[in-house]
């Protein structure tokens, strides 16, 4: 039986550098499960590989899609289980790394069928959302649906806009929709989860931020900043700075956001991630030979050997 690895852990906590490791130890590719890093033209701010991470291993799903054609996790879905199929005819281990929560779990459980939305709460939902702004839908998430609201991307409008009309189309929270019958999938999949001590985190994700911006994250801001509607580029890094260039609070202040927001981003995904019991954590802290002789162990496990 084949079987994939899955990688994750919070944003900031080290998974680019143990996936890029045990890829070559099993001399596999590994596909990214990033829903920003799929994009083209914003590698700084989504801290995608560079082009020497790159060259070290194969990678897929990174800078596949123009910033303005949109991609969801059921587009991930079907796009990688078709390349899983192909992939899995010359490897018996194929790693997936990434810090998108939805995605992860669209690839290892499926996603739910839920009910269409009609026009006219669509369009309702889209027209408040383009008088009132973000925080709007924040606000009507949180109204509609507060356990929804403690695992959603807080800046990321499709989703929340997503959750608002399918809460209001059937009267019901969407997180009650949301039935997560697992689909069968045609390969074994174990899970390894990064953490380190929330501290270090959190000081990780600081440092991460004052080097994106030596780096160029503002110059790269800046390139976009005409196409800012774009569903791709509302996240964390980019609506800050795109406040900051229309003048709402210094430079300085728009790095703290970056920053602050950033942390709230680890937590939320570190929140989402602890409800799956089939993850095995792994402390970043320690070092690779002890970590990839768990990940063997558990790999050989499920393999039956």
């Amino acid at each position: 039986m084949k079987t994939l690895l899955l990688i994750v852990g919070p944003t900031g906590v080290g998974k680019t550098e143990l996936s890029l490791r045990v890829a070559e130890q099993y001399r596999c590719p590994i596909i990214n499960c990033d829903s920003r890093q799929v994009y083209r033209d914003i590698p700084i701010g989504t801290a995608a590989p560079t082009p020497d991470e790159l060259a070290r291993v194969p990678h897929y799903f990174i800078a596949t899609r123009a910033l303005e054609q949109d991609y969801n996790a059921g587009q991930f879905e079907r796009d990688a289980l078709e390349l899983m199929e192909r992939l899995f005819a010359t490897h018996d281990v194929l790693v997936m790394t990434g810090g998108s929560m939805l995605y992860a779990d669209a690839v290892c459980y499926g996603l739910d069928d839920l009910p269409s939305v009609p026009a006219d709460i669509r369009q309702q939902v889209q027209q408040s959302y383009e008088q009132n702004g973000l925080q709007w839908l924040q606000s009507e998430v949180q109204r509609l649906d507060p356990e929804y609201w403690k695992t959603v991307d807080q800046s990321n409008p499709a989703r929340l806009a997503h959750c608002v009309e399918l809460s209001l189309a059937t009267g019901q929270p969407y997180s009650s929709l949301r039935t997560n019958t697992r689909k069968q999938r045609p390969f074994r999949i174990v899970k390894i989860g990064l953490d380190r001590p929330r501290e270090e985190l959190y000081d990780r994700i600081n440092r991460r931020v004052l080097q994106m911006m030596a780096d160029g994250l503002e110059q790269e801001a800046r390139r976009v900043y005409d196409k800012r509607q774009l569903n791709s580029l509302q996240t964390v890094g980019y609506k800050e700075l795109f406040a900051y260039f229309d003048g709402e609070y210094d430079r300085n202040r728009a790095i703290e956001l970056i920053q602050q927001n950033t942390r709230h981003y680890a937590k939320r995904q570190l929140t989402w991630f602890r409800r799956d019991k089939e993850i095995h954590w792994l402390n970043a802290k320690d070092n690779y030979e002890k970590n990839y002789s768990i990940i063997d162990t558990l790999l050989h496990r499920a393999d039956g050997m």
